[in-house]
């Protein structure tokens, strides 16, 4: 095996040759014409071409090649105090009979296919059965409100769509139902049917002619793998935009394949075989590429995980499922290890559990601070790796390679650029000059992306182009921001929109959430810039203390303030430090820094579809507003 070094390089000097190489880790019907046509840019097109089917690569291959008996999917759900494992020849049969059923149904390749799911086996095996009969998906995470589906449905056009009758949550059921038949009333497009599953929890009531019950679809002949081009799409995944309006990114099949087994053993050093968890939902790409296609390319067990990091039935649920199904890595978000920490700060319940199958932990999905790294280095005993990379690029960019030996880590660094991406650091206020060894800049990757990156948008070339290229021609801009060391270490600090500019300084609110994390009381935080007449902007914190915390909060707030004038200076402005019962995150563990500011800064401001609890809100203005924000309200008083 190349080293690293040597395998980034040939990535980026020789990229067709490179991935040439790697895709002969796929089974392919017919090959390529060309590994990259470039000579449309900046629409890129890997695998030109060639011909294969996704799922075949995923279920057929390794039960043709014996893996038939292994373990391809294990469904834990402390929800339901279920355990269900599906061997690869089980899941084949499972997915190619719901294939012959949606195929029955009219369904056929190039069609859209919404799946509306709770966190169950059927949410994969309706992806893989898409996939199979060459029918796009686009995954909507289950619970998501009427508009914002609607929104989906009139973008994609599915012909069908697949919904669970409803998700469990702790404390409570969400029937998915009438939320998907408010959603279809609503959207100008109707699909002709909907599958829907019916969970012990709730049963839905359909409607005649439209809705069909899925043990009935699912009692059909299985169905062959239909072929596909490589550069046809696998799925559409929508991202919320900044206008609000959602963009579809689109996956194509060869491309992301290809990069997707790839990075199983390069990125997190897992073998065939090896028990493989990503503590995600399937409506993230996390779930896309992690839970579902990754493993099973690779002909690893994944872990489908119905459940919480805390509450389910409580923070030493992880630990458990790693025990119980000798979990050999582990992805999740920080802010689910945030949650246990916060819960269990000395992390006593670990000592509960056997993790000698347990070998390491890998964090995305935001930044991850350096003292929950340091948390779960001490208490896990095992390498805690960061590394970065979004929806749009479908795998990661940034990361501690482990399959090539790891590199020596670097608190608050996803470590380096991963084959096949030329990371920059650019100036956003002069797109040509690239910024110096620890400047910040906004972080961009040289087109073309490597394999499995975006195409582009689902029938909107033109936005992707404008979201995406314009700003820095020739670059993918990622709306990150940081900077790369002298060791050509990368440093996510924050979103492009976080850095902040206080009296002329340009500062990033991730040192100073570095440097509030650090405190021994504080169990998370988030930092963002509010309006000052005098500064243009001042940093307000926001933090939640650990489990346990009796001390008076004015001599927390104190330490806290003293501290970031003490690491980052005075230059900082930082005087106030909230400290809240619990801070507005997606589903999937992001801070709505954003929102929080315009809560502030007392701007209008559009509750995100992905919100976990909209109720935060009302929580955080009324913090806001004590501590005399928006400004208007400081001027009154």
């Amino acid at each position: 095996m190349a080293s690293y070094e040597e395998d980034y390089r040939s990535s980026l000097e020789d990229p067709e040759g490179f991935w040439g190489d790697v895709a002969a880790e796929i089974s392919w019907e017919k090959p390529w014409r060309k590994v990259l046509n470039d000579s449309n840019p900046p629409f890129y097109r890997w695998f030109e071409g060639a011909e294969m089917n996704t799922c075949y690569n995923c279920l057929d291959r390794h039960v043709e090649v014996g893996r038939g008996d292994q373990d391809a999917l294990i469904y834990d759900s402390p929800m339901t105090g279920q355990i269900k494992k599906f061997t690869y020849s089980e899941l084949t049969d499972l997915v190619a009979r719901f294939a012959g059923g949606l195929a029955k149904l009219g369904i056929k390749k190039g069609d859209r296919v919404i799946i509306y799911m709770p966190m169950v086996p059927e949410a994969a095996i309706a992806m893989l059965a898409c996939a199979r009969i060459g029918a796009i998906h686009s995954v909507v995470f289950g619970g998501f409100a009427p508009k914002e589906l609607a929104t989906r449905i009139d973008d994609a056009k599915p012909v069908s769509i697949i919904a669970g009758s409803c998700g469990l949550e702790p404390g409570r059921i969400i029937e998915y139902k009438p939320l998907l038949d408010e959603a279809i009333e609503i959207a100008g497009h109707k699909p002709v049917t909907c599958v829907v599953l019916q969970r012990p929890e709730c049963e839905a009531s359909m409607i005649e002619g439209r809705d069909h019950d899925w043990q009935d679809v699912a009692a059909a002949d299985p169905t062959p793998c239909v072929t596909v081009a490589a550069t046809d799409p696998l799925y559409i995944l929508y991202t919320s935009g900044t206008t609000g309006i959602p963009k579809g990114v689109v996956r194509d099949n060869g491309g992301h394949a290809v990069a997707l087994k790839w990075s199983m053993k390069h990125v997190y050093g897992v073998d065939p075989g090896d028990v493989f968890w990503a503590a995600s939902d399937v409506g993230w790409v996390v779930g896309h590429s992690y839970i579902v296609y990754a493993p099973l390319l690779h002909g690893c067990t994944s872990i489908l995980f119905e459940g919480k990091p805390v509450g389910t039935p409580n923070a030493g649920t992880f630990w458990r499922v790693i025990q119980d199904h000798k979990v050999r890595a582990l992805f999740t978000a920080p802010t689910a290890f945030r949650a246990i920490k916060q819960q269990d700060p000395e992390g006593k319940l670990l000592a509960d559990y056997d993790f000698s199958n347990f070998e390491t932990l890998f964090l995305a999905g935001e930044r991850a601070d350096p003292d929950t790294i340091i948390w779960a280095q001490q208490k896990l005993d095992r390498p805690v790796l960061d590394h970065w990379w979004q929806t749009e690029t479908g795998w990661p960019m940034g990361a501690n390679c482990v399959g090539y030996g790891m590199k020596p880590v670097k608190l608050g660094s996803p470590t380096l650029p991963v084959a096949g991406y030329d990371i920059r650091v650019i100036d956003e206020h002069d797109p040509s000059h690239e910024m110096a060894a620890g400047e910040i800049g906004a972080i961009a990757v040289k087109l073309p992306l490597p394999p499995g990156g975006l195409p582009t948008l689902w029938e909107n070339d033109d936005g992707y182009i404008k979201s995406y290229l314009a700003d820095i021609p020739g670059f993918y801009k990622t709306g990150d921001a940081g900077f790369i060391d002298e060791d050509g270490y990368l440093f996510i600090m924050a979103r492009t929109d976080d850095i902040i500019n206080v009296a002329g300084h340009r500062l990033s609110t991730g040192g100073m959430e570095e440097v509030l994390a650090s405190h021994e009381n504080v169990a998370e935080c988030a930092v963002m810039g509010v309006k000052d007449e005098l500064k243009g902007q001042v940093p307000v914190g926001f933090v939640v203390l650990s489990a346990g915390v009796n001390r008076p909060a004015g001599d927390i707030q104190k330490e806290l303030v003293a501290l970031v004038r003490q690491k980052i200076g005075p230059v900082a402005a930082f005087k106030v430090a909230l400290i809240v019962k619990r801070l507005p995150k997606t589903r999937s563990g992001k801070i709505l820094r954003g929102v929080m500011r315009k809560i502030a800064d007392g701007e209008p401001f559009k509750t995100p579809a992905t919100i976990d609890d909209p109720e935060i809100l009302n929580e955080i203005a009324e913090v806001l507003a004590s501590a005399g924000y928006p400004e208007e309200e400081k001027k009154d008083a």
